[in-house]
């Protein structure tokens, strides 16, 4: 079978950090170009725009679009248009609303739309998956907690509308909660802080639950110096059970069962793969609509300013 002829559209940080790489590690998958407005990689042919490429750019297959959120919907649309399999980075879109067109699309042109909640494919989620489907949980909470200065350096669309802010790595925890919890999930009540200069929340804390009543408690913070925090600890009847370093470890009563190197985007490129093959599309819409109803529900403050040089 040949390849999957894959362009990146959007070559900022995860892009270079994440998607080079695992595409280079994935049997099956090959980076055909590249196509962002200022940043190119060596070798590699370099187009402006999505447009361009596609009118003079080598032939691919697909595309995963790596632009800010407020963005990918008109991204997505074209490469349908063009008869191309998508990945969506998370989140899919600005907003929840756009992604259903989108589902459309990719079934006239009988092309793959995947929304890729690469969290999900952490070495440790399935096992807690896996694990928590036997036992009773009484309680969830999550703390969720790390440096924008590191990990979003300079990247001011995190700040402006449809940029989430601290729910960009928030959303990540609530991937992996909707997808190893047996019921649906909905927002109890938020409470989000917006720096004074900024159209997006730094901190945000969440109260939620499901129909059977389970308490679930969420700490986003944008704000976190020293050691980062990505954990989820559950409360069971047989003890307590810890997800950590954003799904990489799992700790049962204390004692470690699983601690694995994080290759979750060679496992993204490995299902969408998968999914193109079979002409299907994987968008699960749950993290995202959490996020959105947090935005409705939550109570929203002002918080000291915040300016990316410290």
């Amino acid at each position: 079978m040949n390849p999957l002829r894959i362009a990146i559209i959007g070559f900022g940080k995860i892009a270079r950090d994440q998607h080079v790489p695992a595409i280079a590690a994935t049997p099956g998958a090959v980076l055909a170009a590249i196509a962002d407005p200022n940043v190119s990689l060596v070798g590699m042919p370099h187009f402006t725009t999505l447009d361009e490429l596609l009118r003079s750019g080598p032939p691919v297959d697909a595309v995963a679009v790596c632009t800010p959120p407020q963005v990918r919907r008109d991204q997505a649309a074209m490469a349908l248009a063009a008869g191309k399999h998508v990945m969506l980075e998370k989140p899919p879109g600005a907003t929840v609303g756009e992604i259903g067109p989108l589902l459309t699309a990719a079934a006239a042109a009988r092309r793959t739309l995947f929304a890729a909640w690469h969290s999900r494919f952490a070495p440790a989620v399935e096992p807690v998956r896996l694990l928590l489907a036997g036992r009773r949980i009484a309680a969830v909470r999550i703390s969720w907690k790390e440096d924008v200065r590191v990990w979003h350096p300079g990247q001011t669309w995190i700040w402006q509308p449809g940029g989430l802010g601290v729910f960009d790595p928030g959303i990540n925890a609530l991937s992996i909660l909707t997808h190893i919890l047996p019921r649906s999930l909905f927002v109890t009540s938020a409470d989000l802080g917006f720096p004074a200069n900024r159209d997006a929340p730094i901190v945000a804390t969440l109260r939620l639950a499901d129909a059977a009543g389970l308490p679930i408690s969420a700490d986003f913070d944008f704000r976190q110096t020293g050691p980062q925090r990505w954990d989820i600890d559950f409360d069971t009847d047989e003890g307590p059970v810890t997800l950590s370093s954003g799904g990489a470890k799992l700790s049962v009563d204390g004692v470690p069962r699983v601690e694995a190197a994080k290759a979750e985007y060679t496992m993204l490129y490995r299902r969408f793969i998968e999914l193109a093959a079979a002409g299907q599309s994987d968008v699960d819409l749950a993290p995202f609509q959490l996020v959105a109803d947090a935005f409705l529900l939550g109570r929203r403050r002002t918080v000291v300013p915040f300016e990316d040089a410290t």
